[in-house]
């Protein structure tokens, strides 16, 4: 007789990694030990944070960052996956999404370094080259190499591939249906054990408080949220956002407050949030028409934000945005 929801037994795992957590809830029959699934997620996302965190002098990342001009350094294959699935939408997205604005970034201190204004006056007013237009990599070999000085930041794609490192962990622990996330970003496989979609909220854009604004509902299709009320800097009585602006070096000064991304796989949802906030509402629901991708944007107001949206037909079985407001 084949086993019934209620006798798998519910887990929720979880731990610290990218300056935030991993989680990950599943069902699994009475006999599963998680620990040693556990482990190895914990493996997954020490893997990625290893090779793509600028905060860890040793990284693979900021060894490319580091290397000169011209030279070829050898590279794991995780992070040439990365690196190729971000140049590609940075290409795609004419630049609004750029791994190549590390120092920007540390210059306005959301690295591991303070803000400092001479730094910021120098990303602002140097010539920039999109990251896509300036990295060479040869998949071949597993190498890559820069024509260029430039400094990488890999944190608008990186939680997202961890995302989907944690779901091949999971799978590869024959688990089917679960709920992955680290952050903003998550993915969900399969359905719940009674057969419903996943069911995960986006929050409402406001900085001193967590409560829902929308209900994703989700089965074998990921999300990523991008936006402006979690990290930011005050600037006289103007908050600016964490997300930089390729062309002008700095960050956003007018930007959505949050815009949400459903993909089929979570690095990518985590990249076009990215570009979708660089692009804004009007330009970034062009792009997604344009391309089928199903975003959610979220503006401020009064009530905690009022949204508009792009869906498209593909996403409506395996993904559901039930948007309050719309």
């Amino acid at each position: 007789m084949p086993k019934t929801f209620t006798d798998m037994v519910r887990h929720a795992l979880n731990g610290p990694t990218m300056g935030t957590r991993w989680s990950a809830l599943f069902h699994a029959p009475a006999d599963f030990d998680p620990e040693p699934l556990r482990d190895a997620m914990v493996a997954a996302v020490d893997q990625v944070d290893g090779q793509m965190s600028v905060w860890k002098p040793d990284s693979d990342i900021n060894r490319l960052s580091a290397a000169s001009p011209d030279t070829w350094i050898d590279l794991p294959p995780p992070l040439m996956e990365v690196l190729e699935v971000g140049l590609s939408i940075g290409r795609a997205m004419d630049g609004a999404f750029d791994i190549g604005m590390g120092d920007a970034v540390s210059a306005w201190g959301f690295g591991p370094a303070n803000a400092d204004p001479g730094r910021i006056r120098a990303a602002r007013e140097r010539s920039r080259l999109p990251a896509h237009e300036v990295l060479e990599l040869d998949g071949r070999r597993d190498r890559a190499r820069k024509h260029a000085p430039i400094q990488f930041d890999l944190n608008g794609i990186a939680k997202g591939y961890g995302v989907d490192r944690l779901t091949e962990t999971v799978r590869a622990f024959g688990i089917d249906d679960a709920l992955l996330a680290i952050d903003g970003e998550l993915r969900a496989i399969g359905k719940q054990p009674s057969g419903s979609p996943w069911v995960v909220a986006v929050e409402a854009p406001a900085p001193d408080r967590r409560t829902p604004h929308s209900i994703l509902e989700l089965a074998d299709m990921a999300a990523a949220t991008s936006g402006d009320y979690r990290h930011w800097v005050q600037v006289g009585d103007r908050r600016l956002s964490h997300t930089m602006d390729p062309q002008r070096g700095m960050p956003l000064t007018a930007s959505p407050a949050s815009v949400t991304v459903l993909a089929t796989d979570c690095m990518r949802a985590d990249a076009l949030a990215t570009a979708m906030m660089v692009l804004g509402e009007e330009r970034g629901l062009k792009a997604a028409e344009s391309i089928g991708l199903s975003v959610l944007y979220l503006k401020r107001d009064q009530q905690g934000g009022v949204g508009t949206g792009c869906f498209r037909k593909a996403d409506e079985q395996a993904g559901r945005m039930a948007v309050n407001g719309l």
